[in-house]
Protein backbone atom coordinates (compact mmCIF):
# COMPACT_ATOMS: atom_id res chain seq x y z
CA UNK A 1 0.00 0.00 0.00
CA UNK A 2 1.40 3.81 -0.65
CA UNK A 3 0.57 6.62 1.13
CA UNK A 4 -1.04 9.48 -0.06
CA UNK A 5 0.74 12.74 1.21
CA UNK A 6 -2.26 15.25 2.42
CA UNK A 7 -1.98 18.71 -0.05
CA UNK A 8 -0.76 16.45 -2.74
CA UNK A 9 -0.52 17.94 -6.66
CA UNK A 10 -3.20 17.10 -8.40
CA UNK A 11 -5.26 16.96 -4.60
CA UNK A 12 -8.00 19.58 -4.51
CA UNK A 13 -7.45 22.10 -2.42
CA UNK A 14 -9.24 25.05 -1.09
CA UNK A 15 -7.60 28.23 -2.24
CA UNK A 16 -5.97 31.27 0.15
CA UNK A 17 -8.14 33.15 -1.31
CA UNK A 18 -11.39 31.87 -0.19
CA UNK A 19 -10.80 32.31 3.55
CA UNK A 20 -10.62 36.14 2.81
CA UNK A 21 -14.26 35.31 1.60
CA UNK A 22 -15.02 33.08 4.52
CA UNK A 23 -14.46 35.83 7.08
CA UNK A 24 -15.94 38.66 5.08
CA UNK A 25 -19.52 36.87 4.82
CA UNK A 26 -19.36 36.28 8.24
CA UNK A 27 -18.11 39.77 9.22
CA UNK A 28 -21.06 40.81 6.75
CA UNK A 29 -23.73 39.23 9.51
CA UNK A 30 -22.41 40.47 12.68
CA UNK A 31 -23.90 44.07 12.39
CA UNK A 32 -27.64 43.26 10.99
CA UNK A 33 -27.62 40.63 13.83
CA UNK A 34 -26.22 43.19 16.37
CA UNK A 35 -22.97 41.29 17.11
CA UNK A 36 -19.93 42.63 18.28
CA UNK A 37 -17.22 40.19 17.68
CA UNK A 38 -16.97 36.21 16.69
CA UNK A 39 -14.69 34.34 19.29
CA UNK A 40 -13.55 31.06 17.31
CA UNK A 41 -11.31 28.67 19.53
CA UNK A 42 -9.80 25.37 18.37
CA UNK A 43 -11.77 23.22 15.78
CA UNK A 44 -13.50 23.38 12.75
CA UNK A 45 -15.16 26.86 13.00
CA UNK A 46 -11.30 27.85 13.14
CA UNK A 47 -10.17 26.12 10.40
CA UNK A 48 -13.08 26.91 7.82
CA UNK A 49 -12.42 30.19 8.37
CA UNK A 50 -8.65 30.76 8.97
CA UNK A 51 -7.25 27.11 7.26
CA UNK A 52 -6.04 26.84 10.54
CA UNK A 53 -6.06 23.16 11.97
CA UNK A 54 -4.53 24.25 15.75
CA UNK A 55 -3.75 22.11 18.46
CA UNK A 56 -6.54 20.99 21.24
CA UNK A 57 -4.37 22.60 23.90
CA UNK A 58 -5.39 24.06 27.55
CA UNK A 59 -3.91 27.00 26.20
CA UNK A 60 -6.13 29.35 24.69
CA UNK A 61 -6.28 29.36 20.87
CA UNK A 62 -8.73 32.12 19.45
CA UNK A 63 -9.42 34.02 16.60
CA UNK A 64 -11.49 37.33 17.25
CA UNK A 65 -13.00 38.90 14.27
CA UNK A 66 -14.96 42.16 15.36
CA UNK A 67 -17.43 43.60 13.79
CA UNK A 68 -15.55 46.67 12.84
CA UNK A 69 -11.25 46.03 12.83
CA UNK A 70 -9.14 43.54 11.71
CA UNK A 71 -9.34 40.00 12.70
CA UNK A 72 -6.71 39.08 14.58
CA UNK A 73 -5.64 35.33 15.73
CA UNK A 74 -4.73 34.96 19.50
CA UNK A 75 -1.99 32.24 19.84
CA UNK A 76 0.60 31.01 22.35
CA UNK A 77 3.50 31.84 21.41
CA UNK A 78 5.24 28.29 21.24
CA UNK A 79 2.18 28.08 18.44
CA UNK A 80 2.68 31.57 17.01
CA UNK A 81 4.71 29.79 14.16
CA UNK A 82 2.36 27.22 13.29
CA UNK A 83 -0.25 29.83 13.39
CA UNK A 84 1.79 32.22 11.28
CA UNK A 85 1.89 30.03 7.80
CA UNK A 86 -1.64 29.23 8.15
CA UNK A 87 -3.67 30.30 4.90
CA UNK A 88 -5.41 33.08 6.82
CA UNK A 89 -2.36 34.45 8.07
CA UNK A 90 -0.05 33.71 4.97
CA UNK A 91 -2.63 36.07 2.75
CA UNK A 92 -2.28 38.45 5.11
CA UNK A 93 -6.25 38.23 6.17
CA UNK A 94 -5.36 38.11 9.89
CA UNK A 95 -2.80 38.76 12.25
CA UNK A 96 -1.39 36.84 14.95
CA UNK A 97 -1.13 38.19 18.45
CA UNK A 98 1.57 35.82 20.54
CA UNK A 99 1.34 35.43 24.09
CA UNK A 100 3.27 33.98 26.92
CA UNK A 101 2.96 31.33 29.27
CA UNK A 102 2.21 34.35 32.08
CA UNK A 103 -0.21 36.38 30.60
CA UNK A 104 -3.74 36.42 30.62
CA UNK A 105 -5.21 34.98 27.60
CA UNK A 106 -8.33 35.80 28.05
CA UNK A 107 -7.54 39.63 29.32
CA UNK A 108 -5.72 40.03 25.67
CA UNK A 109 -8.91 38.73 23.94
CA UNK A 110 -11.21 41.35 25.74
CA UNK A 111 -8.54 43.89 24.95
CA UNK A 112 -8.73 43.66 20.91
CA UNK A 113 -12.53 43.51 21.65
CA UNK A 114 -14.55 47.13 20.68
CA UNK A 115 -15.57 48.80 24.25
CA UNK A 116 -19.62 47.67 23.52
CA UNK A 117 -18.56 44.12 23.28
CA UNK A 118 -17.94 44.47 27.24
CA UNK A 119 -20.51 46.68 27.93
CA UNK A 120 -23.33 44.95 27.17
CA UNK A 121 -22.57 43.98 23.75
CA UNK A 122 -23.52 40.36 22.14
CA UNK A 123 -20.18 37.93 21.39
CA UNK A 124 -21.04 34.68 19.77
CA UNK A 125 -18.18 31.99 21.07
CA UNK A 126 -17.56 28.45 19.38
CA UNK A 127 -19.82 25.95 20.47
CA UNK A 128 -17.45 23.45 21.80
CA UNK A 129 -14.88 25.67 23.28
CA UNK A 130 -13.61 24.59 26.64
CA UNK A 131 -16.07 25.79 29.51
CA UNK A 132 -13.02 26.65 31.20
CA UNK A 133 -12.55 29.11 28.28
CA UNK A 134 -15.74 30.17 28.28
CA UNK A 135 -15.47 31.04 31.77
CA UNK A 136 -12.22 33.05 31.57
CA UNK A 137 -14.16 34.96 28.98
CA UNK A 138 -16.79 35.56 31.17
CA UNK A 139 -14.64 36.62 33.64
CA UNK A 140 -12.66 39.14 31.04
CA UNK A 141 -15.84 40.31 29.41
CA UNK A 142 -18.41 40.89 32.51
CA UNK A 143 -20.87 42.92 30.47
CA UNK A 144 -21.11 41.03 27.48
CA UNK A 145 -24.16 38.71 26.48
CA UNK A 146 -22.31 35.08 25.18
CA UNK A 147 -24.37 33.24 22.64
CA UNK A 148 -23.40 30.75 20.05
CA UNK A 149 -21.09 30.67 16.81
CA UNK A 150 -23.47 28.37 15.35
CA UNK A 151 -25.92 30.80 15.42
CA UNK A 152 -23.93 32.55 12.63
CA UNK A 153 -21.40 30.33 11.34
CA UNK A 154 -24.25 27.29 10.47
CA UNK A 155 -25.78 29.76 7.45
CA UNK A 156 -22.10 29.85 6.02
CA UNK A 157 -21.19 26.48 6.56
CA UNK A 158 -23.74 24.55 5.40
CA UNK A 159 -23.58 25.53 2.14
CA UNK A 160 -20.31 23.40 -0.01
CA UNK A 161 -18.69 25.27 -2.56
CA UNK A 162 -17.33 23.39 -5.64
CA UNK A 163 -13.42 22.74 -3.79
CA UNK A 164 -15.07 21.76 -0.35
CA UNK A 165 -17.31 18.86 -2.54
CA UNK A 166 -14.18 17.80 -4.56
CA UNK A 167 -12.30 17.39 -0.95
CA UNK A 168 -15.25 15.38 0.39
CA UNK A 169 -15.90 13.43 -2.97
CA UNK A 170 -11.99 12.49 -2.82
CA UNK A 171 -12.28 11.35 0.71
CA UNK A 172 -15.17 9.34 -0.12
CA UNK A 173 -13.62 7.68 -2.81
CA UNK A 174 -10.59 6.52 -0.51
CA UNK A 175 -12.99 5.06 1.85
CA UNK A 176 -14.55 3.20 -0.80
CA UNK A 177 -11.17 1.58 -2.07
CA UNK A 178 -11.25 0.80 1.53
CA UNK A 179 -13.75 -0.93 1.76
CA UNK A 180 -13.13 -2.74 -1.38
CA UNK A 181 -9.73 -3.78 0.26
CA UNK A 182 -11.44 -5.35 3.18
CA UNK A 183 -13.83 -6.98 0.87
CA UNK A 184 -10.99 -9.03 -0.69
CA UNK A 185 -10.33 -10.54 2.93
CA UNK A 186 -9.48 -12.53 5.05
CA UNK A 187 -11.83 -12.40 7.26
CA UNK A 188 -12.98 -15.33 8.49
CA UNK A 189 -11.11 -16.53 12.31
CA UNK A 190 -9.80 -12.87 12.97
CA UNK A 191 -11.12 -10.53 15.64
CA UNK A 192 -13.30 -7.58 14.96
CA UNK A 193 -10.54 -5.45 16.40
CA UNK A 194 -8.54 -6.88 13.60
CA UNK A 195 -10.23 -6.24 11.08
CA UNK A 196 -10.82 -2.37 12.44
CA UNK A 197 -7.07 -1.98 12.69
CA UNK A 198 -6.86 -2.73 9.14
CA UNK A 199 -9.36 -0.29 8.05
CA UNK A 200 -7.67 2.34 10.25
CA UNK A 201 -4.31 1.80 8.90
CA UNK A 202 -5.92 1.84 5.31
CA UNK A 203 -7.52 4.78 5.60
CA UNK A 204 -4.27 6.23 6.42
CA UNK A 205 -2.63 4.88 3.25
CA UNK A 206 -5.51 5.81 1.15
CA UNK A 207 -4.12 9.48 2.02
CA UNK A 208 -6.51 10.35 5.25
CA UNK A 209 -4.87 11.82 7.47
CA UNK A 210 -7.13 10.94 11.02
CA UNK A 211 -8.81 7.59 10.64
CA UNK A 212 -11.86 8.35 13.22
CA UNK A 213 -13.40 5.49 13.05
CA UNK A 214 -13.78 1.83 12.03
CA UNK A 215 -17.08 -0.02 13.27
CA UNK A 216 -16.51 -4.15 12.45
CA UNK A 217 -19.44 -5.58 13.39
CA UNK A 218 -20.03 -8.60 13.31
CA UNK A 219 -22.77 -11.81 13.96
CA UNK A 220 -25.24 -10.42 16.46
CA UNK A 221 -23.14 -7.15 17.26
CA UNK A 222 -24.13 -6.20 13.64
CA UNK A 223 -27.45 -4.89 15.56
CA UNK A 224 -25.73 -2.34 17.73
CA UNK A 225 -25.32 1.03 15.43
CA UNK A 226 -22.06 2.07 16.77
CA UNK A 227 -20.75 -1.48 17.69
CA UNK A 228 -17.39 -1.02 19.75
CA UNK A 229 -14.87 -3.78 17.69
CA UNK A 230 -13.84 -6.13 19.92
CA UNK A 231 -12.51 -9.61 20.55
CA UNK A 232 -15.50 -11.11 19.00
CA UNK A 233 -13.86 -14.08 16.13
CA UNK A 234 -15.68 -13.51 12.88
CA UNK A 235 -17.32 -16.76 11.55
CA UNK A 236 -18.87 -17.66 8.52
CA UNK A 237 -22.84 -18.01 7.99
CA UNK A 238 -22.87 -14.02 9.50
CA UNK A 239 -22.74 -10.61 8.31
CA UNK A 240 -20.40 -7.82 8.98
CA UNK A 241 -21.68 -4.44 9.45
CA UNK A 242 -18.51 -1.94 7.92
CA UNK A 243 -18.88 1.68 8.99
CA UNK A 244 -15.74 3.84 8.68
CA UNK A 245 -13.95 7.00 8.06
CA UNK A 246 -12.36 9.81 9.25
CA UNK A 247 -10.33 13.13 7.47
CA UNK A 248 -8.78 13.69 4.38
CA UNK A 249 -7.30 17.34 4.63
CA UNK A 250 -9.69 18.15 6.76
CA UNK A 251 -13.05 17.06 5.24
CA UNK A 252 -14.85 13.85 6.34
CA UNK A 253 -15.46 10.63 4.81
CA UNK A 254 -18.44 8.10 6.09
CA UNK A 255 -19.56 5.34 4.49
CA UNK A 256 -21.41 2.14 5.76
CA UNK A 257 -21.25 -1.33 4.03
CA UNK A 258 -22.63 -4.43 4.57
CA UNK A 259 -20.68 -8.08 4.02
CA UNK A 260 -22.12 -11.70 4.57
CA UNK A 261 -18.99 -13.87 4.84
CA UNK A 262 -19.34 -17.64 3.83
CA UNK A 263 -15.98 -18.82 4.46
CA UNK A 264 -16.26 -20.75 1.16
CA UNK A 265 -19.05 -22.64 1.84
CA UNK A 266 -22.21 -21.83 -0.57
CA UNK A 267 -24.29 -23.31 2.08
CA UNK A 268 -23.09 -20.88 4.85
CA UNK A 269 -24.61 -17.63 2.49
CA UNK A 270 -27.69 -15.07 3.51
CA UNK A 271 -30.52 -16.64 5.15
CA UNK A 272 -34.00 -15.95 3.07
CA UNK A 273 -35.16 -14.01 6.36
CA UNK A 274 -31.46 -11.80 6.15
CA UNK A 275 -31.99 -11.08 2.42
CA UNK A 276 -35.42 -9.75 2.68
CA UNK A 277 -34.41 -7.48 5.39
CA UNK A 278 -31.86 -6.18 3.06
CA UNK A 279 -33.76 -6.05 0.22
CA UNK A 280 -36.06 -3.49 2.24
CA UNK A 281 -33.30 -1.40 3.54
CA UNK A 282 -31.86 -0.99 0.56
CA UNK A 283 -34.80 0.19 -1.20
CA UNK A 284 -35.48 2.34 1.63
CA UNK A 285 -32.03 3.79 0.97
CA UNK A 286 -32.26 4.51 -2.48
CA UNK A 287 -35.70 5.56 -2.35
CA UNK A 288 -34.31 8.15 0.07
CA UNK A 289 -31.70 9.03 -1.71
CA UNK A 290 -33.27 9.94 -5.29
CA UNK A 291 -35.65 12.24 -3.17
CA UNK A 292 -32.88 14.87 -2.08
CA UNK A 293 -33.51 17.57 -4.37
CA UNK A 294 -33.24 21.78 -3.35
CA UNK A 295 -36.38 22.52 -1.60
CA UNK A 296 -36.94 19.17 -0.25
CA UNK A 297 -37.28 19.70 3.55
CA UNK A 298 -34.58 17.48 5.36
CA UNK A 299 -36.78 16.08 7.31
CA UNK A 300 -38.39 14.25 3.98
CA UNK A 301 -35.68 12.44 3.49
CA UNK A 302 -35.92 10.35 6.39
CA UNK A 303 -39.87 10.02 6.02
CA UNK A 304 -39.10 8.70 2.70
CA UNK A 305 -36.60 5.77 4.19
CA UNK A 306 -38.52 5.41 7.47
CA UNK A 307 -41.94 5.00 5.21
CA UNK A 308 -40.32 1.98 3.52
CA UNK A 309 -38.87 0.71 6.07
CA UNK A 310 -42.26 0.73 8.64
CA UNK A 311 -44.44 -0.50 5.59
CA UNK A 312 -42.04 -3.41 5.54
CA UNK A 313 -42.80 -4.72 9.14
CA UNK A 314 -39.71 -3.19 10.51
CA UNK A 315 -40.18 0.40 11.78
CA UNK A 316 -39.70 0.05 15.15
CA UNK A 317 -35.88 -1.30 13.75
CA UNK A 318 -35.35 1.58 12.65
CA UNK A 319 -34.53 3.92 15.40
CA UNK A 320 -32.37 6.50 14.76
CA UNK A 321 -32.12 9.65 12.06
CA UNK A 322 -31.30 8.78 8.02
CA UNK A 323 -28.61 11.37 7.52
CA UNK A 324 -26.28 13.80 9.30
CA UNK A 325 -24.51 17.35 7.36
CA UNK A 326 -20.91 16.46 7.10
CA UNK A 327 -17.57 18.55 6.02
CA UNK A 328 -15.27 19.62 8.15
CA UNK A 329 -17.18 17.89 10.99
CA UNK A 330 -18.47 14.27 10.59
CA UNK A 331 -21.69 15.19 12.09
CA UNK A 332 -22.82 18.92 11.46
CA UNK A 333 -25.70 20.62 9.87
CA UNK A 334 -28.12 20.22 8.17
CA UNK A 335 -29.63 16.59 10.34
CA UNK A 336 -32.07 14.58 8.03
CA UNK A 337 -34.76 13.78 10.77
CA UNK A 338 -38.11 14.42 11.64
CA UNK A 339 -38.95 17.92 12.59
CA UNK A 340 -36.45 19.66 11.04
CA UNK A 341 -38.15 21.61 7.91
CA UNK A 342 -35.13 23.56 6.53
CA UNK A 343 -35.51 23.05 3.04
CA UNK A 344 -32.50 21.17 1.23
CA UNK A 345 -29.93 23.85 -0.84
CA UNK A 346 -28.00 22.88 -3.42
CA UNK A 347 -24.51 22.62 -1.86
CA UNK A 348 -25.53 20.85 1.10
CA UNK A 349 -23.68 17.24 2.19
CA UNK A 350 -24.82 14.99 4.02
CA UNK A 351 -25.19 11.52 4.93
CA UNK A 352 -28.21 9.01 3.78
CA UNK A 353 -28.29 5.63 5.78
CA UNK A 354 -31.07 3.98 6.98
CA UNK A 355 -30.64 0.71 9.41
CA UNK A 356 -32.75 -1.72 10.79
CA UNK A 357 -31.50 -3.60 13.64
CA UNK A 358 -32.57 -6.89 15.67
CA UNK A 359 -31.09 -7.10 18.77
CA UNK A 360 -29.40 -10.19 19.42
CA UNK A 361 -29.88 -11.42 15.72
CA UNK A 362 -28.09 -9.06 13.41
CA UNK A 363 -28.72 -5.80 11.58
CA UNK A 364 -27.87 -4.05 8.30
CA UNK A 365 -26.89 -0.45 7.48
CA UNK A 366 -26.46 1.48 3.98
CA UNK A 367 -24.56 4.61 4.13
CA UNK A 368 -23.52 7.26 1.35
CA UNK A 369 -22.51 10.62 1.61
CA UNK A 370 -24.86 12.92 -0.91
CA UNK A 371 -24.93 16.24 -2.13
CA UNK A 372 -27.77 18.21 -2.75
CA UNK A 373 -27.27 19.16 -6.52
CA UNK A 374 -29.03 21.45 -8.66
CA UNK A 375 -31.24 18.52 -10.09
CA UNK A 376 -30.81 16.53 -7.21
CA UNK A 377 -28.50 13.87 -5.51
CA UNK A 378 -24.77 13.97 -6.04
CA UNK A 379 -23.84 10.68 -4.75
CA UNK A 380 -20.03 10.78 -4.01
CA UNK A 381 -19.75 7.74 -2.70
CA UNK A 382 -19.21 4.76 -5.15
CA UNK A 383 -19.02 1.12 -3.79
CA UNK A 384 -21.29 -1.44 -4.44
CA UNK A 385 -24.54 -1.09 -2.17
CA UNK A 386 -25.30 -4.33 -2.20
CA UNK A 387 -25.38 -7.30 -0.21
CA UNK A 388 -21.48 -8.34 -0.40
CA UNK A 389 -21.23 -12.27 -0.18
CA UNK A 390 -17.77 -13.28 0.15
CA UNK A 391 -15.90 -16.27 0.85
CA UNK A 392 -13.76 -13.91 4.16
Amino acid sequence: MTAIAPGAPGRPSVPDARFGERLARARSLLGPRGVAALLIGVGADLRYLTGYAAMPLERLTMLVLPAAGRPTLVAPRLEAMAAAISPAIRAGLAEVAPWDETDDAHALVARLLRPEASAGGRVLISDRLWAMHVLGLQRALPGAHVGLASELLREIRMIKDADEIALLRTAAHAADRVVEQIVAGPLVGRTEVEVSREVRERLLDEGHEIAEFAIVASGPNSASPHHDAGERVIRAGEPIVLDIGGSLDGYCSDTTRVLWVTGGDPAQGPTPEYRRLFDLLQAAQAAATAAVAPGVPCERIDAVARDIIAAGGHGPDFFHRVGHGIGLETHEDPYMVAGNAEALRTGMAFSVEPGIYLAGRYGARIEDIVVCGPHGPDVLNQSSRDLRVVAG
